[in-house]
């Protein structure tokens, strides 16, 4: 009853950035506010830090979802995911999180035509179906809203809002680190309002002004990159990170090389981290999991 009720609201305040979305050109409209406190009270999933994942979101005739692992956390598509899938997986004991993208527009969504031209951006770089989006317009935070919509409607227990560090990309879009911190409190505010947790995904850089609003830490490559300290705030806070590595990208790490994983997760365990090793592609190809030996 209470997800019904969050989304009732959540549709009623999606109506109205839709109002305001109607006079909007790149630039204009009512900014969001960046002071804004995060929301605390209600009923959401919160996972503790050391929760097992596995994380799946390319799903075809020859790479159905995997549903057979024993883990807490299942990562999945928003959009492409039944139900009946997430009813089933959360029968078995397991949460769901569910992913969309926050930060750009892809061609393949059903709800692509409702972004305007004006708010679409340059493509992103290695993904030439999605583009930027300007997160400065109303409408584009209405459609984000709808996105959540469907979360709660679904049943999800948490999101995996993407592509949240437009600020440091080239956009197209003259986005500021303000613009980013203002419209990541406010998907994180309106997922929580929802009654769903929420994470951050990468935008390491702003993690010690976000991780109050945010349940826990999805981050990709941090070793690849020597990043993974920036992420200590969650750990500290009593939230998870959960991390993954690719070994396509990663020339430290081979599948064929024991000691290349024994090093990643020695050093994962040493940061508390729950590290899997997958292809980039997320398809569940290949998946190794680094074990988790440290108090839960």
């Amino acid at each position: 009853m209470q997800r019904l009720v969050w989304v009732v609201v959540g549709c009623a305040l999606a109506v109205a950035a839709c109002e305001r979305s109607k006079a909007y050109s790149p630039g204009s409209g009512t900014p969001l506010a960046v002071e804004v406190a995060p929301v605390t009270q209600g009923d959401w999933y919160q996972p503790p830090v050391g929760a097992s994942w596995q994380w799946q979101l390319f799903v075809d005739d020859e790479h159905q979802l995997n549903t057979s692992y024993d883990v807490t956390i299942y990562n999945i598509d928003l959009f492409d995911t039944p139900v009946s899938t997430i009813n089933a997986l959360q029968d078995s004991g397991h949460r769901v999180v569910c992913y969309f993208s926050a930060g750009s527009w892809e061609d393949y969504r059903r709800d692509r035509d409702q972004f305007t031209s004006e708010e679409l951006g340059k493509t992103l770089d290695g993904w030439p179906a999605e583009r930027w989006l300007d997160i400065r317009s109303p409408n584009v935070q209405h459609i984000m809203t709808q996105r959540l919509d469907l979360a709660a409607a679904k049943g999800c227990d948490a999101v995996e809002p993407d592509n949240v560090q437009g600020y440091l990309e080239e956009t197209g879009f003259d986005i500021s680190g303000e613009d980013q911190l203002a419209y990541n409190r406010f998907i994180a505010n309106q997922a929580r309002l929802r009654g769903l947790g929420v994470a951050l995904k990468n935008s390491l850089e702003q993690v010690e002004a976000l991780v109050d609003y945010f349940d826990f830490s999805i981050n990709e490559q941090c070793f690849q990159y020597n990043e993974c300290d920036q992420l200590t705030p969650f750990i500290e806070a009593g939230k998870p990170v959960l991390h993954a590595e690719y070994p396509a990208h990663n020339d430290d790490l081979s599948l064929d090389d024991e000691a290349s994983i024994a090093r990643l997760c020695s050093e994962s365990e040493r940061l508390r981290f729950s590290t899997l090793i997958l292809p980039v592609n997320l398809d569940d190809s290949f998946r190794v999991a680094c074990p988790m030996l440290f108090p839960m």
